[in-house]
């Protein structure tokens, strides 16, 4: 079974492909950016911001396709800066404070729409 997931929660896809897959009892949730749901804006300046926001995009996806953040298997952290790394994660940590997802972390050269930070998820579904 595969079965595309979106909600208007989380940022549209800004190209060809899906927020979000569902097969089996995988979600796969394609990188959210910063982007801040309520003003469509991009906290450009602050790093902290763009990550709360990214995993909160995150989850709203998540619950979209019936689960969360914390079934989250494995997530993947692309940082613009690896100067950023102990600021995101300690914002990351406040999403997950136990039992966190494997999770790797790679400095990129660039971001779409020159962000600092975008984050995808693979998490298990129940249902």
């Amino acid at each position: 079974m595969r079965k595309v997931v979106h909600t208007e929660k989380a940022p549209a896809a800004i190209g060809p492909y899906s927020q979000a897959i569902k097969a089996g009892n995988l979600l796969f949730i394609s990188g959210q950016l910063g982007v801040d749901m309520a003003s469509g804006e991009i906290p450009y300046d602050c790093v902290a911001t763009q990550t709360k926001n990214a995993l909160t995009n995150l989850e709203s996806i998540a619950q979209a396709a019936g689960t969360s953040l914390q079934k989250a298997v494995k997530v993947t952290v692309y940082l613009t800066d690896m100067a950023d790394f102990a600021t995101m994660n300690e914002v990351y940590g406040g999403f997950f404070p136990e039992n966190p997802p494997a999770r790797v972390c790679v400095a990129v050269s660039g971001l779409p729409k020159g962000v600092t930070v975008e984050i995808d998820a693979i998490c298990l579904c129940e249902n």
